[in-house]
């Protein structure tokens, strides 16, 4: 069932029926080793940002401990603290299948509770500790679909793998996918993604994507190559780019450009840290 059959449709889902290009932002809560003060302004800065992007009408994706590491929960702050101005319909938690199943349960009721009408549900890294409750995100999206059938579902999709192989994860029957996000890709890989949009457009899928880019600071070696045990890193060509004077910000505008100019429309912006989030957006839009 998706979310228009059961009566009604996520704020995200009617954009992403828009036409035209769209941005949005994945942000990552607070380490869960933080304590004390440096915790507690950690949560200062990500409500501010929240506050900032969403009145932007801009939508946010709040990950569940990310590339493996212990991220606070993402509902226990923003449900309870965000402002009153704050549409929480434009904030998107993800939750992965590195949980208890009856945490993932209650997570989702606690998020439809709470006012939240779309919730990301992936699977996620198998290669760290702890092991899935179930084997795949789809099996994990089932169960709460029949749970929760207002509940919107998001999926996953990887661009730099078989483009038959992932748009068929996404159209078959029991994806139970009414959107999706990609794994992070860049104007380094826009061959791969111009063959997966060819595939959804083959297909007929009307499943939207929504594509990864990372905002890559610098071309540290070290982080670049922490980050590639997580995602392909085009490592070689951003030093490149940052050793030719390219700054952070231009190197994100040329991703989302080009990824546009593939079909690649809508977009979330990954890794742009949880203080002035929407400032540092709105400089890599100024460049786009």
């Amino acid at each position: 069932m998706s979310a228009a059959v059961s009566g009604r449709q996520a704020l995200l889902l009617q954009r992403l029926a828009e036409p035209g290009p769209m941005v949005s932002v994945e942000l990552r809560p607070p380490s869960a080793e933080l304590a004390g003060q440096a915790g507690m302004g950690a949560w200062i800065d990500i409500h501010h940002s929240l506050g900032s992007l969403t009145r932007d009408e801009l939508f946010v994706f709040l990950t569940d401990n990310a590339v493996g590491a212990a991220e606070e929960e993402n509902l226990a702050h923003v449900g309870a603290n965000v402002e009153d101005d704050v549409d929480v319909r434009r904030i998107v938690p993800i939750l992965t299948a590195k949980h208890s199943l009856e945490y993932c349960r209650m997570f989702a009721s606690r998020a439809a509770s709470q006012g939240f009408d779309a919730l990301t549900v992936l699977g996620g890294d198998p290669s760290v500790p702890p092991p899935r409750c179930v084997p795949h995100g789809r099996d994990l999206r089932g169960i709460l679909r029949e749970r929760l059938p207002e509940l919107t579902l998001g999926g996953w999709a990887n661009p730099h793998r078989a483009a038959a192989e992932q748009v068929g994860f996404l159209s078959a029957d029991d994806a139970v996918a009414d959107f999706a996000l990609t794994q992070v890709v860049s104007h380094h890989a826009t061959a791969s993604v111009a063959d997966f949009v060819r595939e959804l457009d083959r297909a007929d899928t009307t499943i939207p994507l929504v594509y990864g880019v990372f905002f890559y600071r610098s071309a540290n070696p070290a982080t670049l190559a922490a980050l590639d045990r997580f995602f392909p890193v085009p490592a070689t060509e951003l030093t490149a780019e940052f050793d030719a004077g390219a700054t952070a910000e231009e190197i994100c505008a040329r991703s989302i450009r080009e990824l546009r100019a593939v079909g690649a429309e809508k977009i979330y912006v990954s890794n742009l840290g949880n203080r002035g989030a929407g400032r540092r957006l709105r400089s890599i839009l100024d460049r786009v």
